[in-house]
């Protein structure tokens, strides 16, 4: 995987590497600013020892060029799927927290060109190309874009009438704690919308044992955060927990094979199988599995995407309301 970048990266970085993407984690903290080699350091270390990092998250995945087009493709091919349901009224404030480079802003205001919409990310550079992706795709779109903190956000009780937040609840060590949070700023009657993902919903054929030993290193890696890559199945618990009422969670399935071939591609090799591509290095590193065992699980893998192969991944999508009368 390459370094951090240096220096800024502008929109035409983007259209070259594909890397218009969501910052799935909430880069809070010193940790966001290292070198991509410290951050491996890190995941390698309490990998190996078992225990917990320093800092309060972490994206196992970095931030190289590559791994921001992988989620570039994710939010383009699954934009139908996850956004399906999800379009809000006329003058509504909507914030989004974790809005990273903007992959899933762009399809906010597609679906809810009327609607106000917040953006938050604590990354500079991630904002500012979120910024300038939105501003190519939909030139005066209704967005406004905030650095800011997920636990420290800068806005006063019941200041929106709905919450969005994708890809980031897996990377935080106290999920619930954000949601309980994020909960003050709803109006009474206002919505928030969460969606994750659950890799211990995958499953395809040809079936092979190395390929699912690969599946659970990113698993592994990423408790060693003290994130959850199986926290779609924990989605109604946590935002019931959290205070929310009429939570409703449903299963939003990825089936591809044959038939599918924009799947195939989009998903299983480009999203999926890419994403492993990506933490190999740690994954050796951290001693979780030999170079052999791996290269027989990718292998096995792509396998999945040839003639005659399936592949099954789940995202859970829920949607719970703020207590109180509707105003």
């Amino acid at each position: 995987m390459s370094s951090w970048r240096k220096s800024e990266p502008t929109a035409a970085d983007a259209d070259t590497d594909l890397s218009v993407a969501l910052s799935l984690a909430l880069s809070t903290g010193p940790w966001s600013q290292q070198s991509e080699d410290g951050q491996r350091r890190r995941r390698v270390r309490t990998a190996r020892e078992g225990g917990r990092p320093v800092t309060s998250a972490r994206y196992v995945h970095g931030y190289s060029a590559r791994e921001a087009g992988r989620l570039s493709d994710q939010a383009n091919t699954l934009a139908a799927l996850l956004h399906q349901g999800t379009a809000y009224p006329p003058g509504s404030r909507v914030l989004e927290a974790g809005c990273g480079t903007g992959a899933q802003t762009v399809h906010l205001v597609a679906s809810s060109p009327q609607a106000h919409i917040v953006a938050v990310d604590t990354s500079e550079s991630s904002l500012a190309l979120a910024r300038e992706r939105v501003t190519a795709r939909a030139p005066g779109a209704n967005v406004e874009w905030r650095r800011a903190d997920l636990f420290d956000l800068p806005y006063g009780d019941g200041e929106f009438d709905h919450l969005f937040v994708c890809f980031v609840l897996e990377h935080l060590p106290e999920p619930r704690r954000a949601l309980a949070g994020l909960r003050r700023l709803l109006r009474p009657g206002g919505t928030v919308t969460v969606i994750e993902g659950d890799h211990g919903s995958v499953f395809f054929h040809p079936d092979s044992a190395p390929a699912h030993a690969v599946v659970e290193t990113q698993v592994r890696l990423q408790s060693t955060g003290r994130g959850d890559a199986l926290i779609g199945r924990r989605l109604h618990p946590l935002l019931t927990e959290a205070g929310y009422a009429g939570v409703d969670v449903r299963p939003l399935t990825v089936y591809a094979d044959g038939n599918r071939p924009d799947l195939v591609q989009g998903f299983t090799r480009d999203t999926f199988i890419a994403m492993y591509e990506l933490i190999r290095d740690d994954v050796l590193a951290a001693g979780l599995m030999t170079r052999a065992d791996w290269d027989r699980g990718i292998a096995d893998l792509h396998r999945t995407a040839e003639p005659g192969g399936t592949f099954h991944y789940t995202y859970f999508k829920a949607v719970g309301v703020a207590p109180g009368a509707a105003v």
